[in-house]
């Protein structure tokens, strides 16, 4: 039987990451410079693979990361609103910091398996999960067997890898992701294998530094 690899990225680097504040799915803000660098530099390894789908959110920080593979590929980007970030409502474009005692406030929730539980004027995880989910399996059946490259964003990512690999929903937090890294899965007989998780190798520079 034919086994489906993906990648999945974590968009670059934009200005609301780099000051620590909130963007989820309101927030539509582009790559910054560093953002930027980190999206050629992951062009660069992505055309290691012989890629047969390039698909984004519809959000600009991973569509504009997904042009550059785009261009150096000649693949077209499907935007698909359904693998946005998750909407977290009244917090989106608020300093983390200022937040922090609500959202460990739902992060205790989420973890004791409250993932009904929503953001609020937001979206619960159980949510976003069904949304981004749905859409990744209808890629999985409509590219059988062929190779995929997903742009999407962290939230986003820490809920589906973290059902997928059978850790449970409600330890998303034990998914590490970083603006720019990639994540390689293998899909096989409806099991989703990791090959490697939140890789940055490429995005380190001569002189150490990850970008």
């Amino acid at each position: 039987m034919s086994k489906t690899r993906f990648f999945i990225a974590r968009h670059g680097e934009t200005e609301f990451n780099r000051k620590g504040m909130l963007q989820g799915r309101g927030i539509n803000a582009p790559l910054n410079n560093t953002g930027k660098e980190q999206a050629m530099h992951l062009s660069v390894y992505l055309q290691n693979y012989e890629t047969d789908f390039l698909a984004s959110s519809s959000l600009i920080r991973a569509e504009e990361t997904a042009s550059y593979y785009s261009t150096e590929s000649g693949l077209l980007i499907a935007k698909n609103a359904d693998l946005d970030e998750m909407d977290f409502g009244d917090f989106e474009g608020v300093p983390f910091s200022d937040v922090l005692d609500e959202i460990k406030e739902l992060d205790s929730a989420w973890r004791n398996g409250e993932l009904n539980v929503k953001v609020p004027g937001g979206e619960s995880p159980a949510e976003v999960f069904e949304r981004a989910d749905t859409a990744v399996r209808e890629y999985l059946r409509s590219h059988y067997g062929e190779t995929i490259v997903l742009i999407i964003h962290g939230r986003l990512i820490r809920i589906l890898l973290s059902v997928w690999l059978g850790h449970g929903l409600q330890n998303m937090h034990l998914i590490e992701h970083t603006n720019g890294a990639v994540n390689q899965l293998i899909h096989d007989d409806g099991v989703f294998k990791p090959v490697y998780l939140n890789k940055t190798e490429h995005l380190t520079g001569l002189n150490g530094r990850i970008l």
